[in-house]
């Protein structure tokens, strides 16, 4: 009974642990299959001010971060950046964003709390949890949070064609965390949508 009851209670501190774990971009991508950029070598801004559409609101110095995020990562993959994007291979840009998003979450009472080892768990027919078979409800608890949802797409367009070929981009979940090292978050998030460009 000891070993079932500490195999249970390992298994609960697993689930509720990895629930609590940082909270990692969602990244994917979408590309133009008939657009070839194997032989891609230089890249420029498809314009001057390099992000696509400013969103409202959005902050100079964070825009700088990501300018120079973006430039570094597509370096990092070996293509050399230009000024002239006529006579690039790729030109790029991108557009960023956040939403405030809530968040609401209903669970027993009981997985908040410490289960009922003995005689008010196992205690008999009518005790325990057998007693909602027969009419009685489990109470819960419904906790609503409130955060913020970042997202940053990167689009590449051919030179040559002048048409979309690759469009990346990744959602966060924004912690506290990230507030405190923006520079550190945007460099892994844009880093990572890049890693899927080819």
């Amino acid at each position: 009974m000891i070993n079932i009851k500490n195999l249970i209670v390992a298994a609960i501190i697993v689930v509720v642990s990895s629930c609590s774990s940082t909270y990692d971009a969602e990244v994917t991508f979408d590309k133009n299959n008939k657009v070839d950029t194997a032989n891609y070598h230089t890249f420029a801004w498809l314009t001057s001010e390099k992000i696509m559409a400013a969103a409202k609101g959005v902050n100079p110095v964070m825009k700088l971060r990501v300018d120079d995020a973006i430039e570094r990562a597509f370096i990092a993959q070996g293509y050399k950046l230009i000024d002239n994007a006529e006579n690039a291979d790729f030109a790029i840009s991108y557009t960023i964003g956040s939403r405030e998003k809530i968040k609401v979450s209903s669970y027993p009472t009981t997985y908040n709390s410490a289960f009922g080892w003995g005689r008010g768990y196992y205690g008999g027919y009518y005790g325990g949890m057998y007693g909602n078979m027969y009419g009685t409800s489990m109470r819960t608890e419904t906790s609503v949070k409130q955060y913020t949802e970042g997202k940053l797409a990167i689009d590449v367009y051919d030179v040559k064609s002048h048409q979309p070929a690759w469009h990346g981009w990744a959602v966060k979940r924004i912690t506290s965390a990230d507030k405190e090292t923006p520079s550190v978050v945007i460099k892994d998030v844009v880093y990572q949508v890049i890693a899927q460009f080819n």
